[in-house]
């Protein structure tokens, strides 16, 4: 049986972050230039990950295991999220940031072949 989730402060305070956001990104423009700074953000950890791990080639395997795990924990953060109108812009950046950190990693590993 689903609990029913506390209100607390954090909760109104986050849902009230994601709201105004959402006010503010209606116009076209400004949720696609968000957009892309959250992708050029993940790319950037994506390619500083890459970077780091292959100047110290000590901590290859405990870096890919960090890695997949914020990957997976962004995924079942998107899959519970529930499905509304409001709640569409934190959806395109928790997916934006996705695709950035994913295509930074890759990028860098086409750099090593």
């Amino acid at each position: 049986m689903a609990q029913k989730i506390q209100s607390t402060n954090l909760r109104r305070n986050f849902v009230l972050a994601l709201d105004r956001l959402d006010a503010w990104a209606v116009n076209p423009w400004r949720k696609y230039s968000l957009l892309l700074i959250i992708f050029l953000i993940g790319f950037l950890l994506g390619s500083s990950i890459g970077m780091i791990n292959g100047v110290l080639a000590l901590m290859d395997p405990i870096g890919a295991f960090f890695t997949v795990l914020f990957l997976e924990a962004l995924v079942r953060i998107r899959r519970g999220w529930p499905m509304n109108k409001r709640s569409d812009i934190s959806l395109q950046l928790i997916d934006s940031l996705r695709i950035g950190l994913l295509y930074g990693l890759l990028l860098e590993g086409f750099k090593l072949l």
